[in-house]
Formats: structure tokens, C-alpha cells, sequence
């Protein structure tokens, strides 16, 4: 091991990052199985403390303009893929996974932050006309809504650390983040890019610890919460939420369904669903976990699809090569493990992958013979496991991908684009992605990202990724007369005088 792991200069900087004082120490080991640092943990008076730090450097950056606030993120989108070696070595480093899903987050933090950057239009003061056209004018302002708290996973600890901070920055926040601790170094190494580019001392703070003993008090301080995980914690997220009266975005549990029609190209469809499926090990909420596949072609698809997936590479080290590493830890492999033999024994037939190989590590696995006695039939697995299942007609594939509580993201592949967009509107989900997985929604940053049902609220991405760390506020202005009668008229004139004046006002086409 060597690189930024092992670099004092490194860690020098970035420990002051984090609020901790607790005394206490997380000793955070690699997939791979190496000892990579120790690392102080917060207490709960920490998040009081970085909480209002944050609070102090919001005054000044909220009276930054627009132009300024952007400078600094497109410094930061430089510094990005400057230290990018650095980063996908340390997000593999901290996760396990092939170098190739890594640069995907990479990719992610520098898209977000130029988009960003460029389309703060929408945080600029707007000018509405009232019910009395020059008599009544309005201003409608976008106010920051102070600190925004981010509850971030480990699955994508570069993406899931900065990614939805930079649109609540730029819209004037200070933000308080608590990473994952194991994966809080490639967290607080994008951080400190983002201070090298000119964030003000102290916006965006940092504890690290677990969920259970930060949640609440971070909750309890903030002003917005931003929650990536699962549905089970994201419910109990919701409600803590609910008791301070906070706003929240919560993008929680999928578990998607891709619907392969009969004029697809079997080895097209294969190849997608392979990307689909086991993209970062399967460790991504917006993955395939579910395959439905038209019966003329499910026995022909059925052999590229394990053909191709029994092509893929297993990487057990830093550097570019491998297409898939190891789970997070031995505790998600075991986890991830009871899901497949609970359907094996139930009566599940496994194509290829199905074992456990060293702490960590489970190759990519297909089943077919799935049923609703089996765990993994409606539970998401987060893992690089899928279920391969028939359909006879559009129809039935449409009831079957809708057959869940879950509605994240869901696919469509087919040769015809006109049949594919119409099935795609019927299908319930936030996201649907015609004739690939799901990085053609995920990458289109003009659009929001966001689950329908149990998989979450809120939306990422686009304006509504933005305004969502807002607060609206109206400042409404009267111009001469007020709504009450004038000149002495009475009460039932002036009434018969204002509804006429809105007859003409629509007869003349004013809105």
C-alpha cells in the first residue's frame, strides 16, 4: 500500500477538518484486507460544535454573490480532476471497487459542480405581477435555509460527500457533513479541495461516526437534511425530521426492474444488463436487480448474459484492470450470502457466481426460478445478485416491474424507441432509462433524480436540486389604491367594479 494513504502532509490537513473530540478511535480496514488508518471519532456536543461554525461562515457566504460563490466551484472542478489519481486511488483504497466505477464518481463530482456553477439563474431574484397589473408588484427571492445536514453512505464516498453539497453551498448554505466511517478519508480529502479553491474557513464541516449516535443530534441542529440510504432508516429519518420541522430529501432503497422486449438484440441486451447489474459490485441503489425478459428470447439471452458476466474480471487492488472488486466488508458479504442461499434452497436455480470467495468477496450472480417464498424475491440486496424471470406481454412485464413498494429507477430495452418510451411512462418509477441501465438519467444533470414510493423524497439534480435548499420567500408591493372600496363607494360597487375589471382582464388575455 503506498500513495495518499501513507502521505502525513495528507492527513495533517484534513484531521482539522473533522470536529472530534471524543478521545475515541475507528481503526478502518481496506476490502483488500489492509489496515489503512485510525481515525478520531465525534461525540455528540461535535456536531453543536461544527453546527455552529458553520452557522458563523454561512453570514458572510451568503452575501457573496452568485458569480463569486460559482468561481469557486469551477476552481474546485479543476482541483478535482488535478487530484484525480489521488481520489480513485483512495476511493478504491476505501471500498473495493473496480477503478472504473470509481472514475464514475470522479466524473460525477466535476459534472455537478460545472453544472452548477453555470445555472444559478434560478436562484436570482424574479419580479411577478399581482391580481391589479402596475397597482401590485412582487419580488419572489430563494433564501438559503441556513445548514444543511448530509447523512452520506459508503457505497459512493466521493459522489454521495460532495455531490449534493455543492448545489446547497451555491445556494448560500453552510453544510455539515457525517460520512460514512468507513469510508470518511476520500470524504475528507474532496473537502479539502474544496477549501484549496476558496471555501471560506469553517462552511463545511465534518463528524465522523455512526448514525445511531450522530443522527438525531445532527437532525436536531441543522435546518435540511440530506439522506442517502436505506428505506428502513430513511422512514425513521423522515419522522425525526418531522419532529423538528425541517425539510428533507431522502433517496433510500430500489429495487429495480429492466424489461428486455423480443425485437431486442440478445448480446446488445446482455451487455447492458451486465453494466446494469453489476456496476460497482452491485452496490448502487439505482442498479438491476430484477431481468424481464420476453420468452421468445429469455433462453438466448439467458446464455450471452452468463457469458458475458462469466467474462468479467475480479480486481483485488488499486489500479485501472479489474471489473468488479470485493463487497464493502464481510459483515454486507454475509449479509448479501444469506439472500442467495435462502433462494437456493428454496428452490432457485444459480447460472453462475452464487459463492462466498475469501472475506468479501461474491462474483456476480444470476438466478432464475425466483418466487415470492424467497427473500430476495422483494428485498433490495445491494449486492451484485440479479433474478432472471419471463413475460408473455408488454403488459405483464409492465405489472410485474410495478409489482413493488420500491420505485428508484427502472430500464426499457428494446429496438423500437416509440413502443419503449410508452412502456416507460406506464412504469412507476423515478427514473426510467431507455436502452441502457441507468447512467443515461443518472448523467443528465438537467433533469431530477428521485424515487417514487418507498425508494424515497425529494429530487437530485436540475433546479429542483437546488431550490430544494431554499426557502421562498414573496415581497409583495401596493402601488396607489388597496384592495379596500375608494372614493366612498360602497362595498357591493367597488365588488361589482372588481369582478368586471377580471372579466376584461381575461377577455384582453392577460394572465
Amino acid at each position: 500500500m503506498a500513495g495518499v494513504i501513507e502521505d502525513l502532509d495528507y492527513w495533517s490537513r484534513v484531521n482539522r477538518l473533522a470536529t472530534n473530540t471524543s478521545g475515541d478511535c475507528i481503526t478502518v480496514t481496506s476490502p483488500y484486507g489492509d489496515t489503512l488508518y485510525s481515525l478520531a471519532l465525534s461525540r455528540e456536543s461535535d456536531v453543536s460544535t461544527a453546527v455552529h461554525t458553520a452557522q458563523a461562515a454561512q453570514v458572510a457566504w451568503e452575501s457573496l454573490s452568485l458569480r463569486n460563490r460559482a468561481r469557486v466551484f469551477l476552481r474546485f472542478h479543476d482541483l478535482v480532476l488535478a487530484h484525480k489519481d489521488e481520489l480513485l486511488d483512495l476511493i478504491q483504497w476505501e471500498t473495493g471497487k473496480a477503478r472504473r466505477d470509481a472514475n464514475e464518481e470522479l466524473l460525477d463530482v466535476t459534472l455537478n459542480a460545472r453544472y452548477y456553477a453555470r445555472h444559478l439563474r434560478a436562484l436570482k431574484n424574479r419580479k411577478h405581477s399581482g391580481a391589479f397589473p402596475l397597482l401590485i408588484s412582487a419580488i419572489e427571492r430563494h433564501v438559503p435555509v441556513g445548514v444543511v445536514g448530509i447523512i452520506a453512505p459508503w457505497n459512493y464516498p466521493l459522489t454521495l460527500a460532495v455531490s449534493d453539497a455543492i448545489p446547497a453551498l451555491l445556494a448560500g448554505n453552510a453544510v455539515v457533513l457525517k460520512p460514512d466511517p468507513l469510508t470518511s478519508a476520500t470524504a475528507l480529502y474532496v473537502i479539502d479541495l474544496l477549501y484549496r479553491a476558496g471555501l471560506p474557513e469553517g462552511l463545511f464541516g465534518v463528524v465522523i461516526g455512526d448514525g445511531e449516535t450522530l443522527g438525531i443530534p445532527l437532525i436536531s441542529e441543522v435546518n435540511f437534511l440530506m439522506f442517502t440510504g436505506s428505506t428502513t432508516v430513511g422512514r425513521i429519518v423522515a419522522a425525526q425530521c418531522g419532529e423538528q420541522l425541517i425539510g428533507a430529501a431522502l433517496e433510500l432503497g430500489g429495487k429495480n426492474a429492466m424489461i428486455i422486449r423480443a425485437d431486442s438484440d440478445v448480446d446488445k441486451a446482455a451487455e447492458i444488463a451486465t453494466r446494469a447489474c453489476f456496476g460497482n459490485t452491485g452496490q448502487l441503489c439505482v442498479s438491476i436487480e430484477r431481468l424481464y425478459v420476453h420468452e421468445s428470447i429469455e433462453q438466448a439471452f439467458l446464455e450471452s448474459f452468463v457469458r458475458k458476466t462469466r467474462s468479467m474480471t475480479y480486481q483485488d487492488s488499486v489500479g485501472w484492470g479489474g471489473s468488479f472488486g470485493p463487497l464493502i466488508s464481510p459483515v454486507h458479504a454475509a449479509r448479501v450470502m444469506a439472500f442467495i442461499s435462502d433462494a437456493r434452497e428454496k428452490g432457485a436455480k444459480i447460472h453462475t457466481g452464487g459463492e462466498l470467495a475469501g472475506n468479501a468477496t461474491i462474483a456476480p450472480t444470476i438466478l432464475t426460478g425466483v418466487t415470492e417464498q424467497m427473500s430476495l424475491c422483494r428485498e433490495e440486496i445491494f449486492g451484485p445478485v440479479v433474478a432472471v424471470s419471463a413475460f408473455a406481454t408488454d403488459s405483464e412485464a409492465v405489472r410485474l416491474a410495478n409489482d413493488s413498494e420500491y420505485g428508484l429507477n427502472a430500464s426499457v430495452i428494446s429496438k423500437d424507441k416509440k413502443i419503449a418510451l410508452a412502456i416507460a411512462k406506464e412504469l412507476h418509477a423515478g427514473t426510467v432509462n431507455v436502452n441502457e441501465g441507468y447512467a443515461t438519467a443518472w448523467s443528465t444533470l438537467g433533469s431530477p433524480m428521485g424515487g417514487f414510493g418507498a425508494s424515497g423524497l425529494g429530487r437530485r439534480h436540475a433546479i429542483a436540486g437546488i431550490l430544494q435548499y431554499t426557502q421562498s420567500q414573496t415581497i409583495a408591493t401596493q402601488n396607489g389604491l388597496g384592495f379596500g372600496p375608494p372614493f366612498g363607494l360602497s362595498d357591493e360597487k367597488w365588488g361589482n367594479l372588481l369582478t368586471a375589471f377580471l372579466g376584461a382582464m381575461k377577455k384582453i388575455g392577460w394572465r
